[in-house]
Order: C-alpha cells, then structure tokens, then sequence
C-alpha cells in the first residue's frame, strides 16, 4: 500500500525532521491562526496560542494516530483548540460564574439570514461577542461539541452552555439586523 503525502510527513515529523516541522508549520499556520482567531483576539495572544500549539504538537507527535486522510489536520487542530481555551481560562476569567445578564435576552425565533454577508464581516461579529458567549458558540457551531461536551471543557453547567449559545446567537441575529440596516441606509 503506498503511502500519502501526509504520511510520509507524520513519518518524518516522528523523526523531529527540522525540515517537516518547518513543512507543516508552513502548510498549517494559517488556517490554525484562523482557529485562534475564532476563541481570542489580539495579534499577540493568537501568536502566543499558535506557538504554544506548535511546541504540544511537537511534543507529543507520538501520541498521534493516523486514522486516514486529515487525522494531522484534525488532530492539529483539536490541540489548538485546546490550547486557546486553556490561554482563554488563565487570561480573560472564563468561569463557571460568567454572569448571564450583563447581556440581556435577544429574542432569537429566527435563524440569522447570511445572504450578502462577506464571510470576514460575520467572523468579525463572532469575534466581537463577549469571552464566554464567543467561546461556547465557537465549541458548539465550528467543533461541533454538545453542550454537556462544552461544559465539561469550561467548567460550567451544562445549562449556562445552552444559555451562553442561545445569548450569542441571539446576539448575532441583532448584529446581522443591524449590519443591514447600514447597508441599506447607505443605498438610499
């Protein structure tokens, strides 16, 4: 059976090849700084997440398992989920305590309409919801974790998971609305 293109990678990364690990940090920086992204903001804590990210990922290559094509990317990205909601945990106070009504309830019958929206605008306003709401909408919508999975990560109830998604959720729907209503006001 021949082997892949990542394959031969994992191999050579199993090695600590310099050249492999500069390979995959080339390859995958990216698209693991847009994983950041999505859990913190600012320039200097989403490098500090990706290297950090990066180290672990080198640190423990053996414990990797090859369960076919995008296991790396997969497992990569795992780590760097990890590791931002770790970077979020020690620095910005996510707790189970995070108080639910500094933000008040959105009503949230609809599902937001993302038509004519550019896909930068919506991660900026993903970007823009508080820590607790940001990061439990990220688990659930992008990791695609249930809620008891995400309280069990955060260290909260299972319930303030539901409550913090439904409140992001909320929150979008109101910047959607809004974000449209300048656009359209810019057109008249």
């Amino acid at each position: 059976m021949e082997q892949n293109k990542e394959q031969i990678l994992i191999k050579r990364l199993l090695t600590k090849e310099e050249a492999a690990w500069k390979e995959l940090f080339g390859s995958y920086s990216g698209n693991l700084s847009g994983v950041c992204t999505r859990y913190i903001s600012g320039k200097d804590d989403i490098h500090d997440v990706l290297q950090n990210s990066f180290i672990k990922m080198f640190r423990s290559i053996e414990t990797f398992e090859y369960r076919g094509s995008g296991s790396l990317r997969a497992w990569m990205i795992r780590i760097t989920v990890n590791e931002s909601l770790k970077h979020i945990q020690q620095h910005s106070g996510l707790t189970a305590h995070t108080d639910l009504d500094e933000f008040p309830d959105v009503p949230n019958d609809e599902e937001p309409d993302l038509e004519e929206i550019p896909q930068t605008v919506i991660m900026n306003m993903i970007q823009s919801l508080p820590d607790g709401y940001r990061t439990v909408f990220n688990l659930f919508v992008f990791e695609k974790k249930s809620h008891k999975e995400i309280a069990g990560l955060l260290g909260i109830a299972e319930n303030s998971s539901a409550s913090q998604f439904h409140r992001a959720k909320g929150l979008l729907v109101q910047k959607i609305k809004e974000f449209k209503m300048s656009k359209k006001a810019q057109y008249e």
